[in-house]
């Protein structure tokens, strides 16, 4: 199996969700994140004391952004066909078999990606045993 090129450290600077103002006091305002708009808002003018806002400071460094926690890239696959690109870039980029793919086509990608020594994300997805038949 390839081993990927960039082994530099993911760094995941914020674990916590940024949940929107005033969501633990009403039901009816979900937690998910909108940004405050009021002419007095403490939050959006970003008082001391109040929660934190989204801002650029919180973005992943460009060399680890979009990384999946194995180091490679993920490149969607549909058919065998579309692993030919990663021939060359094997070690930049890993192949993630659609979830529409079925079982009979999924077969075929894993024994293409085998001999094109190409990494499967998700190699063991939809596979059933046929023990009870």
């Amino acid at each position: 199996m390839p081993r990927p090129a960039n082994r530099k450290k993911i760094v995941n600077k914020k674990l916590k969700k940024f949940v929107r103002f005033q969501s633990d006091l009403f039901k009816r305002v979900k937690p998910a994140w909108r940004f405050s708009h009021g002419i007095d808002s403490r939050i959006r003018r970003g008082f001391r004391g109040t929660r934190p806002k989204p801002n650029i400071g919180y973005g992943s460094d460009n060399s680890t952004k979009y990384l999946l926690p194995n180091h490679f890239y993920a490149y969607k696959i549909r058919s065998p066909k579309e692993l030919e690109p990663l021939l060359m870039n094997n070690h930049k980029y890993c192949a993630v078999i659609g979830s529409t793919v079925g079982a009979r086509k999924r077969k075929l990608i894993l024994e293409r990606a085998s001999q094109l020594n190409v990494k499967v994300f998700n190699p063991t997805a939809k596979f059933r045993t046929e023990e009870h038949e």
